[in-house]
């Protein structure tokens, strides 16, 4: 068993994000935060100086997932030119959910009136789940079941950032606590969305995918989220996803002869500026071949690799011909790299 995901008849047809309007600093953050800190005896300015993290976006009080999601997939389905009814599939990939039940996928698949054909249903994987659903969405193509597939994303960080704000703001917050839900406070908010389909018609850019790589034993509990709240070992996930980081990567070096320098740009997970770099050290490349979207937009989840594909695309540093990598560790954890050429 390789788990590895490879197809020569995908392209991408459409791809769109949309950014969160409303921007909240460390700075204000901190600010909120100024007793606790005080009585702690930690160092203002420590959240965007260990994370790199200036801003991160939320949405209006009261949107839903479903809602950006859907929003995402309008745009994305406009870029693409697919007739609306002949998606096939429609995957929502974001951490963030309307309800348990019914699935975030349903709602969008009926705020976006698609076909009653289309299969739709949510897939989670953490910060993974945008390139499984990718990959879900390949395979029905490549089987024939489908022309054309949606995946979507809409992450939304408000209720969890008020309520740790809320907490840690109380007398009996703790430095352990502080430590231990301050990634919480580096998650953002966005949507985005992606159509992929059969490359038998008239443009699109090849998606090639790639492989993925699982490390769950003694693992699982490093990061834990409910919707309140993330309790994370910092250390711990950084160290346990290089490790596999590492070792996904060199195994797609012996499957696909992947080279570090025969990519263009490199879409990472965006989670914060310590993490970044110590990829691109231990592939041996330069920072600017992987372009940063954490200082401004902080992390949002499964929808931060295929944000920043976009916007490397919006902003002209992925033009046609590129080789793109797309890369990310989750929760959990699990890796996966995949490739896609412009």
């Amino acid at each position: 068993m390789r788990a590895v995901q490879r197809y020569d008849d995908v392209v991408i047809t459409g791809l769109a994000h949309v950014d969160a309007p409303h921007t909240v600093t460390s700075t204000e953050l901190e600010a909120r935060l100024a007793k606790t800190l005080a009585r702690l005896r930690i160092s203002s300015g420590l959240l965007e100086k260990l994370s790199g993290i200036a801003e991160r976006r939320i949405w209006d009080e009261g949107t839903m997932p479903s809602e950006v999601a859907a929003r995402a997939g309008e745009e994305a389905l406009a870029r693409s030119g697919v007739p609306r009814d002949e998606i096939g599939a429609l995957i929502n990939t974001s951490v963030s959910r309307d309800h348990l039940e019914p699935s975030t996928a349903s709602i969008v698949h009926g705020r976006m009136e698609l076909s009653p054909e289309a299969a739709n249903f949510d897939l989670g994987n953490a910060c993974l789940g945008f390139i499984n659903g990718m990959n879900v969405v390949s395979t029905m193509i490549s089987s024939g079941e489908i022309d054309h597939g949606l995946v979507v994303a809409g992450e939304t960080s408000r209720f969890a950032m008020e309520s740790t704000i809320e907490r840690l703001a109380g007398d009996d917050a703790t430095r352990t606590m502080f430590h231990e839900q301050f990634a919480t406070l580096t998650v953002g908010s966005g949507a985005v969305a992606m159509v992929l389909s059969r490359a038998d018609g008239p443009g699109g850019h090849r998606y090639l995918g790639g492989l993925g790589r699982a490390s769950t034993v003694g693992n699982s509990q490093l990061c834990v989220g409910q919707a309140d709240q993330m309790r994370t070992d910092t250390r711990g996930l950084l160290m346990a996803g290089m490790e596999l980081g590492g070792r996904a990567w060199k195994d797609a070096v012996a499957a696909f002869d992947w080279e570090p320098d025969s990519y263009d740009v490199y879409c990472l997970h965006q989670v914060s500026k310590v993490h970044t770099r110590a990829v691109s050290d231990q592939m041996g490349l330069e920072l600017d071949r992987f372009p940063s979207q954490f200082p401004r937009f902080g992390n949002i989840g499964p929808a931060g690799v295929p944000t920043v594909l976009s916007k490397a695309v919006e902003d002209g540093t992925v033009t046609d011909g590129s080789r793109v990598m797309l890369m990310g560790v989750g929760s959990g954890i699990n890796a996966a790299a995949a490739e896609v050429i412009w």
